[in-house]
């Protein structure tokens, strides 16, 4: 039907003549309240605003000479991160002449990998960024 047609129909009934899908070939039209619509479309949007899960990125940091202990509180809390489904970001903080020995960060980063192998997978791979070396690990 033409537009000026629909409009005068939509009057008539005391309604508006809304635009559904423009990129339709030819756009579709429907009656309706337009105030009642808006409210319609926002309750939609609250709820699966409400009901989406958001990925946070998590930090964890270490030194290289970290402790067994130390190490296994940090490990404690990478799983739980992962298991809720944020990512972590694993920094290893290098201080003064710990610069020196770069391959003893590598391999902690490594360690680190393999503990959670079966329940992240690395996004990012360790890589020097100023003083600290970051690693980046996703759930699977």
């Amino acid at each position: 039907m033409y537009t000026r047609e629909a409009i005068e129909r939509a009057a008539e009934v005391g309604l508006d003549l809304v635009e559904v899908s423009p990129n339709a070939d030819p756009p579709v039209c429907k009656f309706l309240d337009v105030g009642k619509f808006r409210y319609e479309a926002q309750k939609k949007a609250n709820l699966a605003r409400k009901t989406q899960k958001t990925q946070e990125l998590k930090e964890i940091k270490m030194r290289p000479n970290i402790d067994d202990h130390d190490y296994d509180v940090k490990m404690k809390n990478i799983v739980k991160f992962i298991e809720h489904g944020d990512k972590v970001k694993c920094t290893l903080r290098f201080r003064g002449r710990e610069m020196a020995h770069q391959e003893l960060g590598l391999e902690l980063l490594n360690r680190v990998r393999a503990d959670v192998d079966e329940i992240a997978k690395v996004e990012a791979f360790p890589r020097l960024e100023g003083r600290q070396m970051v690693m980046v690990l996703a759930p699977k």
